[in-house]
């Protein structure tokens, strides 16, 4: 911050600013040095993301969720493997790899995990933001 403040009193200098422009442009470097400010531009908590999948069949039957992370963290612990006993369901969850997912959700992994398109055309997508 003492670089910019050395910059606005070099712009006095130069009259190229007066001071009423020099301290309203001081005051708001010090608004943004402050914790609140610095707390607003933080990300979003690991635990307030959200789980995406996207499938696109290529017969046209398209799904897409989105899951609470701390939803699918809770669901997979306890080891429940729904879709995969629903019958429509279970053609599009039979390559996803649940332990790679828990592995993801632990490390707080943010981003695309999982890409697979088989070989009639169907793709499913998984990604964490």
């Amino acid at each position: 911050m003492m670089d910019e403040i050395s910059r606005i009193l070099t712009l006095v200098e130069e009259g190229k600013i007066d001071k009423d422009k020099a301290s309203e442009l001081i005051n708001i470097l010090q608004v943004k040095d402050q914790p609140e400010f610095v707390a607003a531009k933080k990300e979003v908590p690991y635990g307030n993301k959200m789980l995406k999948i996207r499938v696109t069949s290529d017969v046209g039957d398209n799904v897409n969720v989105n899951l609470p992370i701390n939803l699918v963290k809770a669901v997979l612990k306890v080891g429940t493997n729904i879709a995969e006993k629903i019958p429509e369901a279970e053609k599009y969850v039979k390559d996803i790899n649940v332990d790679l997912l828990i592995e993801a959700i632990e490390n707080e992994l943010v981003g695309q995990i999982i890409d697979i398109t088989s070989a009639n055309g169907d793709k499913v997508f998984v990604v964490i933001e």
